[in-house]
């Protein structure tokens, strides 16, 4: 018998509080207003917003045959909430100027019919070595929204590189398999007003090759630009470098104020605190300080884990009580940029009993996963792992789940 819900309790023995945690220019660089997303609702339109839907509409109808014009499933022509969604993404990504949304339309309709994109998804590119390691979908952000990573260190290696980026080809190739990706997203969108509309991406500036991938990241950006508009939620930058404050003020004026609001920018050592304000830890890849690895994924949805924080020079101590005789208990736990001393121990109840380590006291790395461990109770007793950040003025997130295993007894 599983059981996911034993009593458990949390303390936390309090330190002298520290010193304010100065924002570094990066971290602070981006206090725009947060991007408020549209709900695609017709009634919260304003009166021209209306009138210039209805504008694009006619001019559509009047331009393309039904037969040629649709987009994900959805004939933008057939006059229903899915088809007026797609066409205020079009509109608010020019301004509401009717002539302009429709010749990005009619591009992006010429575009998609030229590159096989309702047929790319189901398409075997060769690009299996890529597959969750570069750009990939996983899992969703506490809203709903899909949430894809793209993650390009690996380019650091010339010899894969060359296998990907070698000649035109190739570069052509990998394009195919970028569009494949967000295609996959798309296809968990709904498209219904009040509904999820977009996505959420997370981009890791970590030992990112610059110069070698100039041409293909423009390229990307400029497809992805040109013909999907208002797809993405929030672009989440993580391991963002020091250097990232010149690049930003440099193309900062050309972006507009509501491409702004939808950046978050997090430095090296900031990503689990940046992510989990937007995703559950479950969700977040090890890597990033969450909960979720490579073979959870084929588990179905994951277990959910709870979360607290550990202030700077604070020691806290989950308890989980309740566990019998015999039963064994399963647990994962995750201090963002640790950098913390971590141990676990278990209390047996009876009076006078013992107390065992089971896991020594240690310092844990910055880069380090999520614990992963079991104990086997031979009598009944509590769990208490200890998270010690005494030494240290930071705060941390953290998160932890378990799952306890009860004995089996055969009767008679």
């Amino acid at each position: 018998m599983d059981s996911l819900s034993s009593p458990m309790s949390l303390q936390a023995i309090p330190e002298p509080s520290p010193k304010p945690y100065k924002k570094s220019f990066v971290t602070a660089l981006m206090e725009t207003p947060s991007f408020k997303e549209d709900t695609y609702f017709i009634s919260h339109l304003k009166s021209s917003e209306k009138k210039a839907l209805q504008e694009l509409k006619h001019k559509l109808r009047s331009s393309v045959s039904s037969e040629c014009c649709s987009m994900w499933g959805v004939s933008l022509l057939g006059g229903d909430d899915k088809a007026d969604v797609i066409l205020l993404k079009f509109l608010r990504a020019r301004d509401f100027r009717v002539g302009d949304a429709l010749n990005m339309l009619l591009k992006c309709l010429a575009w998609r019919r030229e590159f096989g994109a309702d047929d790319v998804v189901e398409e075997d590119l060769g690009f299996k070595e890529l597959e969750g390691v570069i750009a990939h979908m996983q899992g969703y952000d506490r809203e709903g929204h899909p949430v894809c990573y793209n993650v390009y260190r690996v380019f650091k290696d010339k010899e894969m590189y060359e296998r990907v980026f070698g000649d035109e080809e190739k570069l052509k190739k990998f394009l195919r398999w970028r569009v494949q990706v967000m295609e996959r997203g798309i296809k968990l969108l709904n498209f219904k007003p009040g509904g999820v509309n977009t996505i959420i991406q997370v981009t890791d500036l970590k030992d990112m090759p610059k110069r070698e991938l100039r041409l293909a990241s423009n390229q990307i950006l400029n497809l992805f630009q040109d013909n999907y508009p208002e797809m993405v939620a929030r672009k989440i930058f993580i391991n963002v470098p020091w250097y990232f404050s010149l690049l930003y003020s440099m193309f900062s004026p050309f972006l507009t104020q509501r491409t702004k609001s939808k950046f978050v920018i997090s430095k090296e050592g900031n990503t689990a605190e940046t992510l989990y304000k937007f995703i559950r830890p479950e969700d977040i890849p090890v890597q990033y300080g969450g909960l979720c690895r490579p073979s959870d994924l084929q588990n179905g949805p994951p277990k959910p884990a709870s979360e607290f924080t550990v202030k700077g020079g604070e020691k806290v101590n989950i308890q989980i009580e309740g566990i019998e005789e015999g039963a064994t208990i399963t647990w994962e736990i995750v201090v963002g940029g640790w950098e913390i001393e971590y141990s676990a121990e278990y209390v047996a109840s009876a009076v006078g009993s013992y107390i065992l380590q089971v896991e020594k006291a240690r310092k844990m790395g910055a880069s380090e996963e999520a614990i992963q461990n079991s104990f086997t109770a031979r009598e009944e007793g509590k769990l208490v792992l200890c998270v010690d950040n005494s030494s240290s003025r930071r705060k941390r997130v953290a998160a932890y789940r378990y799952m306890v295993r009860k004995c089996s007894s055969n009767t008679n």
